[in-house]
C-alpha cells in the first residue's frame, strides 16, 4: 500500500502538552476507526512550527478524507517514493 508524508503546520506545535497530543492522537484514532482499515496512521514527528505524519492509504483522497474528518490542516502530502536507511548501503 502506499505510504505518504503529511506536512501539518501547526504554530506552537512543538510546545504542546502530553495531554494535547494525546487528544490529537485520540481524535485522529477515532476518524481511523469510522475510515475503516484502508487507513492507517504510522506515527508523526513533532518539531517546532509543524508536524510530520506518516499513513499508508490506498490513494491520497483517503488521507485528505482523514485528515478533514478530523479537522487537521494539510499543508502538503507527498508520495512516499522509497524507503532508505543505512541498510540500503551495505
Amino acid at each position: 500500500m502506499p505510504r505518504y508524508v503529511i506536512e501539518r503546520d501547526i504554530e506552537g506545535a512543538g510546545l504542546m502538552t502530553p495531554a494535547e497530543l494525546k487528544a490529537v492522537s485520540l481524535a485522529s484514532c477515532r476518524v481511523l476507526a469510522e475510515l475503516g482499515p484502508q487507513v492507517q496512521w504510522e506515527h508523526s514527528y513533532v518539531t517546532d512550527d509543524r508536524i510530520y505524519c506518516v499513513y499508508r492509504a490506498p490513494n491520497e483522497d483517503l488521507v485528505l478524507e482523514h485528515s478533514r474528518r478530523g479537522g487537521f490542516p494539510v499543508d502538503r502530502i507527498s508520495l512516499v517514493a522509497e524507503v532508505i536507511d543505512p541498510l540500503t548501503a551495505e
